[in-house]
């Protein structure tokens, strides 16, 4: 019963918390089954020692019989080597059941982030996301020992009472009427850990995600001077959440001590009334000793069904919050036209801007949100009342319009891995076969699969000018990159993504500040070679840089987020004052690059 990480999950289960954890072991029930038999057998062979000692006291030591005092040992030394091989395979069961829960519950969980796209950063906050997927995927994956130990604990229980009956009916009953007393005593607490670590959980969140904030913007706060006011915000939250975590932990703790404490009570008083009937002659001498041995045996299930109690509670508010998630659903795709057939014009009647099939366009605005907005709108990231072509963008599927429109976001995630997974080689390359990505035009000779790969590999890092990046590198393309690429540079973050960009080769291509981290010779090799790599191509860019925006065919000069003067850059620069004002970068204008230069 192995475990497969890349198999399918699954539907998963979205009627509530205890719901989803039944999915979880209905996902896997023949491996569930195995760890609850050996949990089960596991601990009544436990009981089944004092059994034995019982006997082998009553029937070979009292009497002097030596052959049944032997015979009587052996069987418990033989029980004792059984157990302890059924531990270690119940050990290993239980940890497949958890690993199998963990590596299910991520599946679910990123498949659906996956399947929200866009949306998922408007619908529910990253310390949400990392919250569960750092604390509650390990709670439940935990919460999973109930169909183990906590299984073999009810059995066990349930067979030490059935022994007991035949050394007294009085022990019996108090042995079978204890747990349910302990039950209704540590109940309520349980109740209670829900509510508080409910709460506990949500503000744990909300923490998270300002860490993520004051992690992503630390250097602009710095700049601003805001550092200290949102680092005084910050510890005022990080004080509430400690005093919610203390009182988590003050109820845990009185779980513990009452999971303890009153086990040992309620064992001490089967011991007293056991030694009271073998003082009265009641019982034998063995039984006294089987009873005492039924007690220190009982004590693993009582153990084990006060932490399956503790794991199930917290594992039903995790569950809770993935099931949470999971009911998170995209907008409704409404579209039901086709997308153009042919290169056609976008238009944005919000803001007046039309982008022409073919050409580069530039948008240059003293406002970078307003450019951002309008580039979300062209890509259908937001509703608006776009056209592509005399289609409303709105009625096009958006599975066609994502296979045509890219839009490159200048702060785009890039996960962890080597450099060529980040940018988009094939595992095959960085074996060395040449295979670094997805060819757009690959060749009818599968043969030649990898050249061409590697190709459009290399000629996409070419056109970023990222190529020194990979060069410096000592692994070169197999560089392990930390996540969101911290290992390296913003100009180098910058350019690597505007590779994997031009990568997939999209037919529009919708790109915020690619150049913005750039300095200025790095930033005019970028601009001419974009241009190249471009050409024929729809591109629309987001810039105030004086080096792009001359490279472009077409420049829209935005004030308030609406179009003010449409030109090239230079027809602009001669016509528009403010446009000057808003992209000179000195007194000279910058000049295109020579066919010599060392940018080409």
């Amino acid at each position: 019963m192995r475990i497969d990480a890349y198999e399918d999950p699954g539907p998963p289960e979205r009627r509530g918390g205890w719901w989803y954890l039944a999915w979880l072991v209905r996902r896997q029930w023949p491996r569930c089954l195995a760890g609850a038999v050996f949990a089960s057998v596991w601990m009544v062979l436990l009981a089944a020692t004092p059994y034995l000692m019982a006997r082998a006291v009553d029937h070979g030591l009292e009497p002097g019989d030596l052959g049944a005092l032997a015979g009587w040992t052996g069987a418990m030394v033989a029980v004792g080597g059984v157990n302890a091989w059924l531990g270690v395979l119940r050990h290993r069961t239980m940890t497949k059941v958890r690993m199998d829960a963990n590596f299910r519950t991520v599946k679910v969980v990123v498949g659906h982030a996956t399947r929200l796209g866009a949306a998922l950063r408007s619908q529910v906050g990253t310390g949400e996301v990392v919250t569960i997927g750092v604390g509650d995927v390990q709670t439940i994956s935990a919460s999973l020992t109930a169909v183990g130990p906590g299984v073999g604990a009810v059995v066990a229980y349930a067979v030490v009472g059935g022994l007991m009956v035949s050394v007294s009916v009085r022990l019996a009953l108090v042995v079978l009427l204890g747990v349910p007393l302990l039950a209704l005593v540590i109940g309520p607490l349980m109740g209670r850990l829900q509510g508080r670590e409910t709460e506990y959980r949500e503000r744990q969140s909300v923490l998270t995600a300002r860490i993520g904030d004051l992690a992503g913007g630390l250097r602009v706060l710095n700049g601003l001077g805001g550092k200290g006011l949102v680092a005084d915000a910050f510890r005022g939250d990080s004080g509430r959440l400690r005093e919610q975590g203390y009182r988590v932990g003050a109820v845990t703790s009185w779980i513990q001590a009452l999971g303890v404490g009153l086990p040992m009570l309620f064992l001490a008083l089967v011991t007293w009334l056991g030694a009271r009937l073998a003082a009265q002659g009641r019982i034998s001498v063995g039984e006294l000793v089987s009873v005492y041995g039924y007690v220190v045996a009982l004590g693993w299930p009582v153990a084990f069904l006060i932490e399956m109690g503790h794991q199930l509670s917290r594992g039903v508010v995790a569950a809770r919050r993935v099931v949470a998630f999971l009911r998170l659903e995209p907008p409704p795709d409404a579209g039901t036209r086709d997308a153009p057939a042919e290169p056609a014009v976008l238009h944005d009647p919000a803001s007046g801007v039309r982008v022409l099939p073919g050409r580069l366009t530039a948008l240059a605005t003293s406002r970078p949100s307003d450019a951002t907005e309008i580039l979300d709108r062209l890509g259908r990231y937001t509703p608006s009342d776009a056209t592509w072509g005399d289609i409303p963008l709105a009625e096009i599927p958006l599975t066609q319009v994502r296979a045509r429109i890219l839009v490159a976001a200048p702060e785009a995630d890039l996960f962890a891995g080597p450099l060529g997974d980040v940018i988009g080689a094939a595992d095959t390359y960085l074996r060395g076969a040449g295979n670094c990505a997805t060819s757009h035009n690959a060749p009818a000779d599968a043969t030649q699969q990898p050249v061409a790969d590697e190709l459009a590999h290399l000629s996409a890092l070419h056109a970023a000018a990222a190529e020194d990046i990979v060069r410096a590198l000592p692994d070169g393309l197999g560089t392990p990159i930390e996540a969101q690429a911290r290992n390296l540079s913003g100009g180098q973050r910058q350019r690597i993504r505007l590779a994997r960009a031009l990568l997939t080769d999209p037919e529009i291509l919708l790109a915020a500040e690619p150049t913005s981290a750039l300095d200025a010779h790095t930033e005019a090799t970028v601009a001419d070679r974009l241009k190249r790599a471009r050409e024929g191509r729809t591109t629309v860019l987001a810039a105030t840089s004086p080096l792009l925006l001359d490279r472009a065919d077409v420049v829209h000069h935005l004030v308030d987020g609406k179009v003010a003067a449409t030109g090239t850059h230079r027809e602009l620069l001669d016509t528009e004052p403010g446009y000057r004002a808003l992209v000179a970068r000195d007194a000279q204008d910058v000049e295109p690059a020579e066919e010599g230069d060392p940018a080409r």
